[in-house]
């Protein structure tokens, strides 16, 4: 199971009542939270609403991780790559994925 608020995975232990949806009580809480505010802002179930900063931070990752993906597709498609080349590139990778997995995005409002 993944919990609706991280996407972390989680046991959900057997037993009486609704199966467990979020993998701790503050993520639950904070669950509530946000659709309360998303009740207040009018937002739809598939909208959600970022702070500027962390939408910029996300959308710079994202552009880094996909330039990265083409220049490494780039590189190891011409000629015959070594293993250095591959792993140049996938240290490149890593690297634009690591810069993705510094954005922590937590929605300021989530429906659903």
């Amino acid at each position: 199971m993944h919990c609706v608020w991280c996407g972390g995975a989680f046991t959900v232990d057997p037993g009486p009542g609704r199966p467990a949806r979020y993998c701790r009580r503050s993520h639950r809480q904070r669950a509530y939270e946000a659709r309360r505010e998303a009740a207040r802002r009018g937002l739809r179930p598939d909208e959600v609403v970022l702070n500027r900063h962390t939408w910029e931070r996300l959308r710079d990752a994202l552009y880094r991780l996909e330039a990265a993906a083409q220049d490494v597709a780039l590189d190891l498609g011409s000629g015959r790559p070594t293993k250095a080349d591959y792993v140049e590139a996938l240290g490149y990778l890593a690297a634009a994925v690591r810069d993705l997995q510094e954005v922590a995005v937590e929605p300021t409002a989530m429906s659903g």
